[in-house]
This record gives C-alpha cells, sequence and structure tokens, in this order.
C-alpha cells in the first residue's frame, strides 16, 4: 500500500511540478558554473548505496562533505543555493529516487556511509525501511545546520548528540508507521517549510 501511495503521488507531483523543476535546473544553470543536480552517495534501504539526486546549491569544486564540516558553508553556496535550501526545493529530484523504489517520500532520511558504519544495531533497523524524502526527525532538526554553526566541533556534536536523537525518533515512527501518519508527516512537513 505504502510503495503505491508513493507511485501515485510520484507521478501527480512530477506532472505538477514538472515546469517548476525545469525552472529551478535553468536558474542553477545560469547563476553559476556546472550542473543543474549534484547527486550524493547515501545509505539506503538494506544498507545498499545508491545515488540520491538534488538541485545543486553548492558551488562546483565545494568539498565532498557535509555542510558542517565546511569552515564557511555561505561561502560555498550558488546564488539561489540558500533559498533552495531553505524552502527544501532541492530535494526535488528525489522524485526520480522514489519512482526508481530507492526512496519513499516518509522514512528515515538516508546518510552518509561515514555515519551509518557508527549505527549500533539497534540505530540499523532504519535501514530495514527505504529511506525518505522528509520524516519526523527532519522537522525537529529543520535548523539543524544553524545549531552545529554554533558548536566548536560540529562533527562530534552531530555524532554524539544529533544523530542519536534522530535515529531514536526514526525507530519510534518505525513502530508506528502507516498511511495516515504518513500523510500528516508529509503535511507537517509543508506546514514547516512554510
Amino acid at each position: 500500500m505504502k510503495r503505491f501511495f508513493d507511485l501515485f503521488l510520484c507521478l501527480f507531483a512530477t506532472i505538477v511540478l514538472a515546469i517548476p523543476c525545469l525552472m529551478i535546473a535553468l536558474l542553477v544553470r545560469s547563476t553559476s558554473s556546472g550542473p543543474a543536480l549534484y547527486w550524493s552517495d547515501r545509505v539506503g534501504r538494506n544498507n545498499m548505496i545508491f545515488k540520491m539526486p538534488k538541485f545543486r546549491s553548492m558551488l562546483v569544486g565545494t568539498p565532498a562533505v557535509a555542510t558542517h564540516l565546511l569552515t564557511n558553508p555561505k561561502a560555498h553556496l550558488t546564488p539561489i543555493g540558500a533559498f533552495l535550501r531553505k524552502t527544501s526545493l532541492d530535494e526535488l529530484p528525489q522524485l526520480w529516487s522514489i519512482l526508481r523504489g530507492e526512496m519513499s517520500f516518509v522514512g528515515p532520511r538516508p546518510e552518509v556511509r561515514k555515519y551509518v558504519d557508527l549505527y549500533n544495531a539497534e540505530q540499523m533497523k532504519v535501514l530495514d525501511v527505504r529511506p525518505g524524502i522528509t520524516d519526523l526527525a527532519s522537522i525537529e532538526f529543520r535548523n539543524e545546520n544553524e545549531i552545529l554553526s554554533e558548536q566548536n566541533e560540529p562533527d562530534n556534536y552531530y555524532i554524539n548528540v544529533i544523530m542519536p536523537k534522530k535515529l531514536q525518533i526514526n525507530l519510534e515512527y518505525l513502530k508506528q508507521r502507516n498511511l495516515m501518519k504518513d500523510i500528516c508527516i508529509i503535511l507537517r512537513t509543508f506546514i514547516a517549510i512554510l
């Protein structure tokens, strides 16, 4: 049922958002050199690596590390990068990942291998399902980059404070997930963005 819902909503969203996505791609290309999309290696269902697309919000040549590990993240943003990230429009190409069956609309956000390798046996359960474009942890930590920018050791803070909380939220979601809960999370995501 969840897969059917994902496909139905994804096809509808693709039709509705085709022109806005084309406009965003043209804006990315016309305001900075490089491709419109950025493909990131992420860990998905069953601990498998997949390529997750986003509209490129960083300048070409930016080190391929988590944003909080950059010395001055704002200096690496494209002219429209901050807007794309703030509105989550950079996530729209992940509709392609939903069509391919690599992602879902709702599920634990996919991490990079570096962080997944730190999961304990209980936390690894988040890899039993397709990762999502949104989840309750993303809503809870909507200002994650701001929190991390205030830390002396942002990576340690992420690993020891934020990541365990996000994983706990996702494990709780897995125990009680259903279609109505997913719809509520999608609506809460839109409210958080607005």
